[in-house]
């Protein structure tokens, strides 16, 4: 089953603001009346037939059937403001190659960029991650990347990375981006594969990881605005 990911988005952000554990036992209520359990059930509806149609349920539906109101706001972040909604110029046609290249799309290159190192090709994290899309050296150089501090060779690279990541979470938007930031050995080890998985084992991720993935898929959908 896939769902929506600004879907996905609202609930990751909900959760954090809420301080929930998971999103289906906490039986916290939103305030009207509507809990994560009942909202999470919605969302997967009857897995039999969901799963053989691989049904994506939209926001729009939700709030049609009653089920999202303005308790849900659509503009949720964890933290920051969204972004500017295009690139420097000087990073749109390497992203837009890359993004060809791989397969993966230009919005959510520009996303995992932004909330990765906001566009700073020089950035470099306390556990040594490099560049715009801050890739370890080790996972670079076997992506290729001789300069992570060249634009478009870490472009080319972590957009390669997300591209194998969505290949091998079989387009699970969501867990390749968790995959993206907290690695594929520990989503793995959890037996995360699809979106229904990390729902039910948010809670068992890092904070940092939970927060991580709402804020690209809310920086996508704003570049897609």
């Amino acid at each position: 089953m896939s769902i929506d990911p600004s879907v996905l988005k609202q609930l990751l952000s909900l959760q954090m603001l809420q301080g929930t554990d998971t999103l289906t036992g906490s039986g916290q209520t939103n305030g009207t009346g509507t809990d994560f359990s009942e909202l999470l059930q919605l969302l997967l509806g009857d897995s039999a037939a969901q799963s053989s149609s691989h049904k994506v349920i939209p926001a729009a539906e939700l709030l049609a059937r009653g089920k999202w109101s303005s308790a849900y706001p659509g503009n949720v972040a964890v933290s920051g403001q969204f972004s500017s909604k295009s690139a420097p110029a000087d990073y749109e046609e390497p992203i837009q190659a890359a993004s060809r290249r791989h397969g993966v799309e230009a919005s959510l290159v520009k996303a995992v960029i932004e909330a990765e190192s906001g566009y700073d090709s020089n950035a470099v994290s306390k556990a040594g991650a490099k560049g715009l899309m801050q890739l370890m050296d080790a996972t670079g150089q076997g992506l290729g990347v001789a300069n992570p501090f060249d634009a478009a060779q870490n472009i080319e690279g972590g957009t390669r990375y997300l591209s194998n990541l969505l290949r091998k979470y079989n387009g699970n938007e969501a867990v390749a981006l968790a995959a993206y930031n907290a690695g594929p050995g520990r989503v793995d080890k959890l037996g995360i594969r699809n979106d229904a998985d990390l729902y039910a084992k948010l809670g068992q991720l890092p904070k940092e990881t939970q927060a991580y993935v709402s804020k690209v898929l809310g920086y996508k959908a704003q570049y897609e605005a």
